[in-house]
């Protein structure tokens, strides 16, 4: 790599970009003193055009010069590495390098450990030549190519290609589906590398967790405004479950009277259960002292029992149930194989750790089996006999998040929404319906902003005011792991079926067991004993 004929393209998108910005804010400039308007013409919106036109180009054009300044960086190394004799001792060739990262941090005006890391991030993205590539047109920012660059790390070279191949290179064997990696936003972009990531790991993610739950560990940063940040590193089953307790005792607490919003009774609420308090009663008087006394009015002695009082006994708060969705692929489940599960709003988990959630009694986490053909779903389970809301999970399972373009809120928080509406004709079934989150819930119904049909499978895409058009974010499932000694082309065999209300979905495939002597629980009303005592039955792994 060098200044050759791939800088040199470089730079002529550059250039390119930097003349349709000037042609945009031309015509901007006309419009503004009333140059070239005629009758025909909106002033206003096509000036708010220009402005959205020119942001888009600068977004180009700040992609490009990130992938110059990553080539530069990445260049200077290696024309210093040339510098020295090839026998050079390895203490010289490090201080020599420690020299040049000194000298980008001083140039670019950062800190020594921040000069150090774009020197790793800008080598890494610039020996993956369709990320190079990507960053040079514009296609992602900076912040996507570092995340993949962030991702590679710890993979072999055939792993690191691989992981970018099933992003930016559409003819690959499995490529991603749905918005292409530009199209999504960053935090997205990682869950989506990380989750292949935790699947094709040269070492198992068993392994990987084992080590991690060593390294877990509380800590403990003083902040300004007499604040401090706690933050609690723990496998990942523990810290969902004490995030969605605290949130769902939280709202068990939000009454008319409670002037404390979710984010504040949820660190409230933490704290107390910490410390071994009641929760902060909510009088006037409460209230007022918050302000004067932070620290007494979070944690509360919780034994005002006087009127308006929202609680007095941390044991005595209505906690509603945060059920959590446990996606396990079928022999993972059986214990066959170790192919990672995927705890919803969190992401891969080891298997173990999946089995132990289904099977351990955890009544808040819903198993959700895994067709080994397709990787679709099979089975939403259920510790009742009736499971409500069956259509709302399946959508929570199809969706991930709200599917407005670059929303990440968790599908607990989420709203189900008729795309097409119910006065206007629309269905309540799968292909109509979508998670929202409550504000893009009210601005879908008070704007412009228009989404796509769903499909069985697929979330709806978005076209905004002004008609650009956001791809749906789609899940980007891998192939199911199969038992070694098992063929795919036996799996027809496997006793699976839909079960309950979710058989009645809109869009489902129906399942018939091949074998005559198996009963399809679909076919029997509710009410016959056998159906019930089916689900009657608690969930146990065959050993």
């Amino acid at each position: 790599m060098g200044i050759g004929s791939d800088l040199a393209v470089v730079m002529g998108g550059v250039s390119a970009s930097v003349a349709a910005l000037d042609l945009l804010t031309r015509e901007d400039d006309f419009l503004a003193a009333g140059i070239g308007t005629g009758a025909d013409v909106d002033v206003l919106q096509r000036r708010y055009e220009l402005c959205l036109g020119r942001l888009e180009v600068v977004a180009r054009l700040e992609a490009q010069l990130a992938a110059v300044k990553a080539r530069d960086v990445a260049d200077a190394i290696g024309f210093q590495r040339a510098l020295l004799p090839p026998d050079a001792p390895v203490d010289e060739r490090t201080f020599a390098e420690m020299s040049v990262v000194e000298e980008i941090a001083g140039i670019l005006t950062i800190s020594s450990a921040a000069a150090g890391a774009l020197v790793e991030q800008s080598r890494r993205v610039c020996s993956l030549p369709p990320v190079v590539e990507a960053l040079s047109t514009g296609a992602v920012s900076w912040q996507h190519a570092r995340i993949v660059a962030d991702e590679t790390e710890g993979l072999t070279p055939e792993g690191a290609a691989g992981l970018v191949a099933h992003f930016f290179d559409p003819d690959a064997p499995n490529p991603a589906r749905g918005a292409a990696p530009g199209d999504l936003v960053p935090s997205r972009f990682r869950a989506k590398v990380r989750a292949w990531r935790e699947r094709h790991h040269p070492e198992t993610l068993e392994k990987r967790h084992a080590k991690g739950v060593a390294d877990r560990r509380m800590d403990y940063a003083p902040d300004r405004d007499g604040m401090a940040w706690l933050s609690l590193y723990l496998p990942g089953d523990t810290a969902c479950a004490i995030w969605n307790r605290s949130t769902a005792t939280a709202r068990g607490l939000q009454t008319p009277d409670e002037p404390r919003t979710l984010t504040q009774l949820r660190a409230d609420v933490a704290a107390s259960l910490l410390l071994g308090a009641g929760l902060q009663p909510t009088t006037k008087h409460t209230a007022a002292a918050a302000d004067t006394e932070p620290a007494a009015a979070a944690a509360g002695s919780g034994n005002d029992a006087s009127p308006g009082c929202a609680s007095t006994d941390i044991g005595k708060i209505p906690t509603p149930r945060a059920d959590v969705l446990v996606t396990v692929p079928v022999f993972s489940l059986l214990g066959l194989t170790d192919e990672p599960a995927v705890l919803d709003g969190f992401g891969p988990v080891p298997a173990s750790m999946a089995r132990k959630l289904v099977a351990g009694g955890a009544e808040s986490f819903y198993r959700v089996l895994v067709d080994p053909r397709d990787g679709a779903p099979l089975d939403i389970g259920r510790t009742r006999y009736r499971l409500p809301a069956t259509i709302k999970q399946w959508l929570r399972l199809r969706d991930g998040t709200c599917t407005f373009p670059g929303c990440t809120n968790h599908t607990p928080d989420n709203d189900t929404d008729h795309l097409n509406p119910w006065h206007h004709g629309g269905t309540t079934g799968a292909r109509n319906l979508a998670q929202l989150c409550p504000r893009h819930h009210r601005l879908k119904h008070h704007s412009p902003w228009t989404p796509d049909p769903a499909t069985k499978n697929e979330p709806p895409g978005w076209t905004s005011p002004t008609g650009r058009h956001y791809k749906p974010e789609q899940h980007d499932p891998q192939p199911t792991h199969w038992p070694p000694g098992t063929l795919p082309a036996r799996a027809h065999a496997i006793p699976i079926q839909f079960h309950g209300e979710q058989a009645g979905i809109e869009g489902l495939p129906p399942w018939e067991p091949d074998d005559a002597n198996l009963i399809d629980l679909n076919d029997l009303p509710e009410e016959d004993p056998v159906r019930a005592g089916y689900f009657a039955k608690p969930f146990v792994l065959s050993v």
